[in-house]
């Protein structure tokens, strides 16, 4: 039970009475709750004694724990730091406090061991924890839960190693600890992604950081990954983040990068550029591009003394028409991005700094794609700062946290194919914007889209290489679906209070929470090939909300059994023979929604009206991008169905925005061959 609930429950029942001195007080539990909190701001501190973890205390409040220190693989084998191993481990306090350890292991044996899976306060079937599964070269991170499969996840570039458990310590505390691998620590040793290679006599060294928290344990990782970003830095510079230039980026969805001989951009053979039909027909499949970035460089760059700026200017048209293009394209609702290569220096020299800054001058680009980087630095932005504002640097991978104050987007590199499901880097940072590179030429790529849904962000697909199969186009309808509901709902996928897998009633169908103001969204992906119809997680009932599927676009029920709620879900089935691809899997996209609209229909008459926002848009069937909805006010109206969808039989959705920002939706039913008045009465001449 979560702590605060607990005390809001039963503050009206319940107080504690206390002893000070010959007094008794009867402590509301409310003020308990602020003691507790507290008590959890202090240090915790850890009792040890020979490699066992006796007792955590922090503040007046003392916790037996009883558990080895850490467990970890030499190769296959598993030990915990109470076994005896051919590791020696030795423990150092560098601080105040005992919640910070540096615990080195020392090869003492004649053989070469690989260390791996090094995981504080060595897990039992009943936590949750994080450490390697599997021998996969790029992604190996798994969180395992209680009783259900684990889930692969994304971690930070510097953090492939991280071992990660929560244990509870009492009803209202939990305890976590988190291992991290010390940088240049390793000697006579070779450093791997996943493990250390230990030479007879060598040695490396992992920092154990522990602390407690309040809450389920998604708490756990809410305090490890976004408060203490996994202890890479002591405080984050809030500056980039604050600056309203540079939060546009935050809702961008769909970004294409194209080569400049791409003929999407420019044919040859005609002379023609091509970019403004190739924007206007995304605009049919998936809402358009937030994002256009063209590339002229890499591969060509170092063919002659040319630099990479010069490679730009030589663009058919020269700058000139590029800038005229970049123009159009915003326009047309999206943003021009650039190119910028830091390793071009064997080429004709010219200032980097310069050089970047004159091309975005003359192009007026919005952003620069930071080729082979994962972080920006302050010069590259205030070059871009100095000619226009909000100008987005935009890194090829993705910033670790001590490189986040820096930058405000990146990307989950396509180095990393069959992406793992979860993202742990946007719980780090929920206004970090991501995108995931896909490519359309390899394979159907429908899990693409489905995973950065299901994370909160978007794609950014990648022609470089040639290809363009013929189940594309059936995919960007896809794409349209998971980026319409992430553009209507954007707030939401920034928020802070972002949950990850919260709990469903069955494996395979995992959900994430998506709390905003006025709405909760929750973003579902599912590895059932047959798909699923029923009850799908248990969920308190809401007064003057309601429940709605965003992807399927129709009101769920909510079910009380046993004195519990539930609200149903249904996730479509795919072929099973995609299972182990990069097309398997299925989303849907359940909403808390408040009662906004209202909505009565009376034969062929539609009468509508809102109490928030000021736009209601009504569509014939599902909302898509290549149709056109009514569009009114949010004041009283009564339309003709017949008038506005002439012989539609079907649903009728409803929807109420406050501009772009979905607030509410609610559908409507014409019955297949039901009886419509479709004409009115009229006076004629006597």
């Amino acid at each position: 039970m979560v702590a605060n609930n607990f005390a809001v429950r039963c503050f009206a029942f319940l107080c504690l009475q206390v002893n000070i001195g010959s007094l008794k007080i009867l402590l509301p539990l409310f003020c308990l709750n602020s003691i507790l909190n507290a008590a959890l701001a202090q240090k915790p501190a850890l009792k040890i004694e020979n490699d066992i973890v006796r007792e955590i205390k922090f503040g007046d409040r003392a916790f037996s724990l009883n558990r080895p220190l850490m467990s970890y693989q030499i190769a296959d084998k598993k030990f915990n730091s109470s076994q005896d191993s051919p590791l020696h481990i030795s423990t150092v306090v560098p601080g105040a406090g005992g919640a910070t350890l540096e615990i080195t292991f020392q090869n003492t044996s004649r053989d070469t061991l690989h260390l791996h899976n090094v995981i504080p306060f060595a897990p039992t079937d009943n936590d949750v924890f994080i450490t390697g599964k599997g021998d996969h070269r790029l992604s190996r991170t798994h969180l395992f839960t209680p009783g259900r499969m684990p889930v692969n996840v994304i971690v930070p570039d510097n953090a492939w190693e991280l071992g990660y458990l929560s244990v509870g310590l009492s009803g209202e505390v939990s305890l976590f600890g988190l291992t991290r691998r010390v940088a240049d620590s390793w000697k006579n040793a070779t450093r791997k992604r996943f493990e250390t290679i230990l030479n007879p006599g060598g040695s490396v060294s992992y920092t154990l950081y522990a602390d407690v928290f309040q809450g389920v344990w998604q708490e756990g990782l809410r305090k490890c990954f976004q408060e203490k970003k996994l202890y890479d830095l002591d405080s984050f510079d809030e500056a980039l983040y604050n600056r309203q230039d540079l939060t546009w980026i935050r809702s961008a969805y769909v970004m294409h990068l194209m080569m400049a001989w791409d003929k999407d951009f420019h044919d040859a053979a005609t002379g023609q550029f091509n970019l403004l039909k190739f924007l206007e027909r995304g605009k049919t499949l998936y809402g358009g591009d937030d994002v256009i970035c063209l590339w002229p460089t890499w591969p060509t760059l170092g063919l002659d003394s040319r630099n990479q700026f010069d490679l730009y200017r030589d663009l058919p048209g020269g700058l000139s028409a590029l800038r005229r293009l970049s123009d159009t394209v915003r326009m047309h609702g999206s943003k021009f991005f650039i190119a910028y290569n830091p390793w071009d220096e064997s080429t004709r020299s010219e200032g980097h700094l310069k050089g970047l800054a004159d091309l975005i001058r003359q192009t007026s680009a919005d952003g620069v794609v930071l080729d082979t980087k994962g972080e920006s630095s302050k010069e590259l932005q205030l070059a871009a700062d100095e000619v226009k504002p909000g100008v987005i640097m935009y890194s090829e991978g993705m910033a670790v946290p001590r490189d986040m104050p820096g930058i405000v987007a990146g990307r989950v590199h396509n180095a990393l194919y069959y992406p793992p499901m979860l993202n742990l880097n946007k719980l780090i940072r929920p206004d970090f914007a991501i995108l995931r590179v896909a490519e359309v030429y390899k394979e159907p790529i429908l899990r693409e889209y489905a995973v950065a849904f299901f994370n909160g962000y978007g794609t950014e697909i990648n022609q470089f290489a040639p290809g363009h199969p013929e189940w594309e186009e059936e995919q960007y309808r896809f794409l349209g679906r998971t980026s319409r509901i992430l553009r209507e709902n954007s707030l939401n996928f920034l928020s802070r209070k972002f949950t990850p897998l919260v709990a469903t009633l069955h494996d395979s169908i995992w959900t994430n929470h998506w709390p905003g103001e006025g709405k909760d969204l929750y973003t579902i992906f599912s590895l059932k090939p047959e798909g699923y119809k029923g009850r799908l997680m248990e969920v308190e009932p809401k007064e003057g909300y309601h429940w709605v599927d965003l992807w399927h676009h129709r009101e769920i029920e909510v079910m009380s059994i046993g004195g519990r709620s539930y609200v149903h879900g249904e996730l479509d089935p795919f072929n099973r023979f995609a299972l182990g691809t990069n097309n398997e899997g299925q989303v849907t996209c359940l909403a808390l929604l408040p009662n906004v609209l209202t909505c009565v229909k009376e034969g062929n008459l539609l009468t509508l009206s809102a109490n928030a926002g000021n736009i209601v848009k009504v569509w014939a069937g599902d909302p898509a991008y290549d149709k056109k909805p009514v569009t009114m006010s949010t004041s009283t109206k009564t339309i003709s169905i017949w008038e506005k969808f002439g012989r539609y039989e079907g649903k009728i959705v409803v929807q109420a925005f406050a501009d772009d920002r979905l607030l509410d939706e609610t559908t409507v039913f014409v019955e297949a061959g039901s009886a419509r008045l479709i004409s009115a009465s009229r006076e004629t001449l006597p």
